[in-house]
């Protein structure tokens, strides 16, 4: 599928959820009984990625910044088990801990972690957790990361209807004041005991899935961080590496990888990445039609997509940005539970 195609599909999608309307299906009927065999026997090797223990990172990460009378930035987790952290064994391997400790080490302040993500939850299960989340005595985070989308797919939960759980989520967050980024449907081509044609289908799946998750995301004032093709082909050449012991889920390599991809996009959000707001033609960045914006981001690893200039004739538009990675630090352990 060409960009333009998929730009096209993931702007029905978006509009089907912003109006009610069917909006594109994945896949098309005829492939539904081939496609039902293949999940079938890849759930005997991996499961449906909702079982196993999660590490608890909760807590303040980076005290050796606490400056008398300023409190910690509030940095909140919501999503599925990507977000939780699920296949690791120690705390400071989760996204959540990494991405703590790298927004400390870049704003020379503390930052106070909490975790609502559940391992095995789709896109309505983020109306709960930002319940959770706005309903808590503590005041409202500095910044929410949300990670979902893909148990939406492997569910055949309905594109239409999962982008509008995730933007109902991010207007709600927005509202009551938060940041929020949004590393939008991983790649699920990339798993390794899944054959074809499935691993094609749930390529194509993932991809529309995640343009359509860009435009809801940017056009309620998020952002977005693709991780589809940052994760597809470096877990694809590195499986032993970057897959954990279920082939499923994320190792500690591979959490890295994704929080060094999220960390800019995060610290730009609350004004402290060094780089400049305008686009890099030599990099590749622009102001798009943010359908094309959405369809670029969905094929190329950690790009970001944030809303730019008011509608045209075009629709909105969308500033797309390839911001240079820095190493996340090894996150320590946190100072205090919560």
């Amino acid at each position: 599928m060409t960009r333009t195609s998929r730009a096209r599909v993931a702007r029905r999608i978006a509009a089907g959820a912003a109006y009610g309307g069917g909006g594109a299906g994945l896949i098309g009927a005829a492939v539904v009984g081939l496609v039902l065999a293949e999940v079938r026997l890849a759930r005997r090797h991996v499961g449906n990625g909702g079982a196993g223990r999660v590490p608890v990172a909760d807590g303040v990460y980076g005290h050796a910044y606490d400056t008398p009378g300023e409190p910690p930035l509030r940095l909140t987790m919501l999503g599925d088990s990507t977000a939780a952290g699920q296949g690791v064994h120690r705390a400071g391997q989760t996204p959540g801990a990494l991405l703590a400790s790298g927004l400390a080490a870049v704003a020379e302040r503390p930052v106070e972690l909490r975790n609502v993500a559940v391992p095995g939850a789709r896109s309505d299960d983020l109306d709960r957790q930002v319940g959770v989340v706005l309903s808590a005595p503590c005041p409202v985070p500095d910044i929410c990361v949300i990670m979902v989308g893909a148990n939406d797919v492997t569910h055949r939960m309905h594109p239409t209807r999962s982008v509008r759980h995730l933007s109902a989520a991010v207007r709600r967050l927005r509202t009551a004041g938060a940041e929020v980024v949004v590393g939008t449907c991983p790649d699920l081509g990339t798993i390794e005991p899944v054959q074809q044609p499935l691993r094609w289908l749930a390529r194509r799946a993932s991809r529309q899935l995640a343009a359509a998750q860009t435009i809801g995301v940017v056009e309620q004032g998020g952002r977005t961080v693709s991780l589809g093709d940052l994760l597809g082909p470096e877990f694809e050449a590195n499986p032993r590496e970057l897959f954990g012991p279920d082939n499923y889920h994320p190792s500690a390599e591979g959490y890295a990888t994704a929080a060094m991809a999220v960390l800019p996009t995060v610290c730009a959000a609350l004004g402290l990445w060094p780089e400049e707001e305008r686009p890099d033609v030599s990099r590749r960045e622009g102001f798009l039609p943010v359908a094309r914006a959405a369809a670029e981001a969905a094929s190329e690893a950690g790009t970001e997509v944030t809303a730019a200039m008011p509608a045209g004739p075009r629709g909105p538009w969308a500033l797309l940005k390839r911001r240079r990675r820095r190493r996340v630090p090894e996150a320590e352990p946190a100072s205090r539970p919560l």
